[in-house]
């Protein structure tokens, strides 16, 4: 299970660059459209962290889980997933938009690295 835990925490890691990137990539782009990218990349730290959770009793059975930190990035995917999914159509993106999307993300790297 250890090597489990260990690919996916690879591939959440990878997916939340590849969120960031992306939506730093138009950063002086006139209209701004949303890559189709950062919804993938989202659904994928999703599952990713979802099965990091399932294998983490098995993975390190010295240390307890923070589920309160879990829930809580579990959240914030959730709503970078649900404001990507409905401006993916859009032939724009709002600066608000992107930069909450923004924040969100950095929100997120910030809980997961942040020893409470």
């Amino acid at each position: 299970m250890e090597t489990v835990f260990l690919i996916a925490y690879i591939v959440h890691m990878l997916a939340i660059v590849g969120i960031l990137g992306l939506l730093l990539f138009p950063w002086n782009k006139s209209p701004r459209k949303l890559s189709p990218g950062v919804l993938h990349s989202a659904a994928t730290a999703l599952v990713a962290g979802l099965v990091m959770v399932g294998t983490y009793a098995s993975a390190k059975p010295d240390e307890t889980l923070d589920h309160t930190k879990v829930g809580i990035k579990l959240v914030i995917v959730l709503i970078i997933l649900v404001i990507s999914y409905l401006n993916l159509k859009k032939p724009e993106l709002k600066k608000n938009t992107w930069l909450a999307l923004i924040g969100l993300t950095l929100l997120n790297i910030i809980i997961a690295t942040a020893r409470i």
